[in-house]
């Protein structure tokens, strides 16, 4: 494609040279640009890109981007070398991006969920509704990447960068995807990763206090802010009116169809009588033009609004309440609040909870419906903030009837060491606990104590199926390690 045919949609640029050039491809990486290929300089919060300009050059680029303010006479620039100076070349490498790969998120329905807590579960609702109706689904987001029900790729970040991203899409259009589900991080808007996408439908689950540091957002409203920008791409919105910040948002765009749900507040999508277990919950809520009871085996009272805002996305395509309702009850999200079925019938949950914060939310949530213990097995990765340890020691010792401290990821760290760290915390409380290092052993001893009333909160890794122990990644699912430990159990 022609250089100039890729910076359709950029706004004030300066450029030297030939702009009628063929570019081969896209590149933000000096290390991995190759001959007749556009490098695009990011300043990053560790590495600046422009310091690579001349490793691109050697390695054949045929034109670069750089931001406004760069000082090209440090560099080994070429007369042949096409050069484009962008106000932000972050959001001219979503731009370009876009271009190169034929603007492929025109070419299918893309709907973006945004918001602090829910959008893996929610995704995987949508997706699960969508392919029962028979659509071809792709979903993008924190867990994983599928295309068409199978699994691509594991992911790193919860939305990819700009350039990974628009070749996804264009893979997703070769393999006749139809509708695209993606979750859409404040970061990735702050950041432009997703500038040059068409988004048919967007979706604001919940907002609350998180990702706010020096390189994320500096402030709540900056936080709130970021997301709002993804309503600012689209006129056909879906938002929680029970959040606070959510019921805001239909004032603010005023001149967008947006559709609410709810529990506690008027909606156009209400959940009513409400059961919660510790196994499922279900409820009432109008699909089409009838009032259908619901079931989903993703117990809390989160569950509820994830499902709702599922639900407003399947009536946007016509889903029938049939195929909503059996969605619902089949869908599983690995290592968000799952249910691992066993046969001696104990509610046992795996979550990726590994923050204080929600540490504090699944427990407090599984408490509030559970009529016996609360069992919690977790740890806490090592190599990362130590400082969170006592925290959530002190939260479980506070909330769970009984706590498992055991490792986690320990990675380099001491394993015993880290389990000290969270005993401080443990020790702030009248929690009744015990200290194991292996975490199978752990999960062997709580199933023993466990009884059908219970619950055992499989706390942190989540849909891991790995423990890394000195830069070793041994295999850990803990699906499988459960379901082996009650099969060799004679408990009954």
């Amino acid at each position: 494609m022609k250089l100039k045919e890729m910076l359709v949609g950029l706004e004030g640029l300066k450029a030297k040279g030939d702009l009628d050039i063929e570019i081969k491809g896209i590149s933000s990486n000096s290390k991995e640009v190759k001959e007749g290929e556009l490098f695009v300089a990011i300043k990053g919060f560790a590495v600046d890109g422009h310091k690579f300009i001349n490793d691109a050059i050697a390695n054949g680029a045929s034109a670069i981007i750089i931001e406004e303010g760069c000082d090209l006479k440090a560099f080994n620039v070429t007369k042949d070398l096409s050069i484009v100076m962008a106000k932000d070349t972050r959001k001219a490498l979503a731009i370009v991006s876009s271009n190169f790969y034929g603007n492929p998120s025109k070419k299918f329905k893309l709907i973006g969920v945004t918001g602090t807590k829910g959008k893996t579960t929610t995704t995987f609702m949508i997706k699960e509704m969508l392919e029962k109706a028979g659509k071809k689904v792709g979903l993008i987001g924190t867990i994983a990447t599928y295309i068409n029900g199978k699994k691509l790729k594991d992911s790193d970040r919860t939305t990819p960068e700009s350039l990974e991203l628009q070749q996804l899409f264009s893979k997703m259009v070769k393999e006749g995807v139809e509708v695209v589900v993606m979750e859409v991080s404040s970061q990735s808007l702050k950041l432009h990763r997703v500038a040059g996408c068409e988004f048919d439908i967007v979706l604001f689950t919940n907002f609350s206090e998180d990702h706010i540091s020096p390189n994320e957002h500096p402030d709540m409203e900056d936080y709130f802010n970021s997301k709002l920008k993804l309503f600012e791409m689209c006129k056909v919105g879906i938002v929680n009116t029970d959040d606070l910040y959510g019921a805001k948002i239909p004032k603010l765009f005023p001149d967008s169809q947006i559709t609410t749900y709810g529990i506690d507040n008027y909606a156009n999508v209400l959940a009513k009588d409400i059961t919660i277990t510790n196994s499922y919950v279900d409820f009432k809520v109008k699909i089409t033009d009838r009032n259908e009871r619901v079931k989903t085996c993703i117990p809390g009272r989160f569950s509820v609004y994830n499902s709702l805002a599922a639900i407003c996305v399947a009536q946007k395509f016509g889903v029938s309440e049939e195929v909503v309702k059996q969605a619902l009850l089949e869908v599983r999200v690995p290592g968000r609040s799952e249910m691992v079925d066993n046969k001696l019938e104990i509610p046992i949950m795996i979550d990726y909870a590994h923050s204080p914060e929600s540490l504090q939310n699944i427990l407090q949530a599984v408490k509030s419906y559970t009529r016996g213990k609360v069992i919690c097995v977790f740890g806490c990765g090592g190599d990362r903030d130590s400082s969170k340890r006592p925290i959530m020691g002190e939260i479980s010792g506070r909330i769970a009837d009984y706590t498992f401290i055991t490792s986690d990821n320990p990675r380099t760290e001491d394993p015993k060491k880290i389990i000290e760290q969270i005993e401080e915390g443990m020790k702030k409380t009248k929690g009744k606990y015990s200290c194991l290092v292996d975490r199978t052993e752990a999960i062997k001893q709580a199933i023993k104590m466990a009884t059908k009333r219970d619950i055992i909160v499989l706390a942190g890794k989540g849909h891991e199926p790995y423990q890394e122990i000195n830069g070793v990644k041994h295999p850990f699912d803990e699906r499988i390690i459960v379901r082996e430990l009650i099969e060799k159990s004679n408990k009954k």
